[in-house]
């Protein structure tokens, strides 16, 4: 079956956050994380077939949704996950607030990776907690986590371990031994782990495999609140569907009772979106993997061919972690925007040395994006 990826949507004057914030500039949008791909037809399908029904009231708990996720993980992770260890939420950020909330109290700490997807700092900050930032270095082409360098600010009141695999925005997919020592660490200082694994279906480099924090042993799934959703990877982050597995009944009460009466039940719509994806959408995610990984090594060979800038080869997500500290500019997002260029300002992330480049968009808007690159590059000369 032929899926169009080139084909292009115009989201100028729909109500796309991407796409409405350069509205009236000349400015390419590279930054939120959503594709700017159509979803496959047996999501937009289902969800017109629920819209028939023409009723929409209060839904009950969406057995579909759950028995498609427990099948799904099975198959892909041998990752047996029972049904009631699913807390069903409208999105993985509410997810890190509760988690946040729930298993830190004021005075306590949480640990997080830098650089790391704004949320992950936003939760602390938001429930007024402290955070160590756990640095990422970049080893053998990949960014890893180095524990060393904490070791001596921990204190006792950390409580929070916040693990992003694959990682966002450094692309890293973690290897067995690599989940093992994060297992390490929090088993060490008895920490429990949030683990947001959101674009577990993005794996761009052949021969890797996605594993699930909770999968290393029965330690790693009683300490675990493991964050998923299909939403990345089918291009439906606006419906907002997502999953909470927590194995340890205490923690899952303790996480359940937090949610009550502020974070709402998943919209119904939404439902059928995710059942749809991780039923029946296997041939288009496939698909799109083949022409994000043209688009990332056209990427990754154009950015490190310009004086100032380098860029890792992401082995999942479609976004590119650039380096542009030897471009000497002051912030080098506000400098790229100039040149027409949206990305994510890398200070959102822990390092203002750096952008992140969305490359889930279509090779035109690609090839369009590497040619202003080039020009501001150039224009530093």
């Amino acid at each position: 079956m032929a899926f169009n990826f080139d084909q292009r949507i115009d989201r100028c004057h729909s109500d796309s956050l991407k796409w409405n914030k350069y509205s009236d500039r000349d400015v390419l949008p590279l930054w939120v994380a959503d594709t700017d791909f159509r979803s496959p037809d047996c999501i937009i399908d289902a969800i017109k077939t629920r819209a028939d029904h023409g009723v929409f009231g209060y839904g009950s708990r969406p057995t579909g949704l759950i028995d498609a996720a427990i099948a799904r993980f099975e198959q892909r992770y041998q990752w047996k996950v029972e049904p009631e260890w699913i807390v069903v939420l409208p999105g993985v950020v509410s997810g890190l607030n509760l988690a946040m909330r729930t298993f830190t109290q004021p005075g306590e700490r949480s640990l997080s990776p830098s650089p790391i997807y704004p949320p992950f700092r936003g939760a602390a900050k938001l429930a007024e907690r402290d955070q160590i930032h756990l640095p990422l270095t970049l080893q053998s082409g990949r960014w890893l986590a180095d524990f060393s360098q904490v070791e001596s600010q921990l204190n006792g009141s950390e409580r929070l371990l916040l693990l992003c695999n694959p990682q966002n925005p450094g692309g890293t997919v973690y290897r067995r031994d690599e989940l093992e020592a994060q297992l390490a660490f929090a088993r060490r200082h008895d920490l429990i782990v949030c683990s947001d694994e959101i674009h577990c279906d993005l794996l761009l480099e052949p021969g890797l495999r996605h594993i699930p924090f909770a999968s290393l042993s029965e330690d790693a799934a009683q300490r675990s609140i493991t964050l998923i959703s299909p939403s990345k990877s089918f291009n439906i982050a606006g419906l907002g569907a997502s999953l909470a597995i927590i194995p340890d009944a205490t923690l899952r009460a303790r996480f359940k009772q937090a949610r009550y009466g502020i974070v709402p039940d998943v919209d119904i719509l939404a439902l059928v979106a995710a059942e749809a994806a991780w039923r029946d959408g296997e041939a288009w995610l496939q698909a799109q993997l083949d022409y994000l990984r043209i688009s990332r090594d056209r990427l990754h060979a154009a950015v490190n061919a310009l004086p100032g800038l380098s860029m890792v080869l992401p082995e999942a997500t479609y976004l590119g972690w650039i380096d542009c500290r030897e471009l000497a500019v002051a912030s080098p997002a506000l400098y790229f925007e100039k040149h027409g260029l949206g990305f994510s300002p890398g200070r959102d992330f822990g390092d203002d040395g750096f952008v992140r480049f969305n490359f889930g968009c279509t090779h035109a808007t690609l090839d369009e994006a590497i040619t202003r690159l080039r020009a501001a590059v150039s224009a530093r000369a």
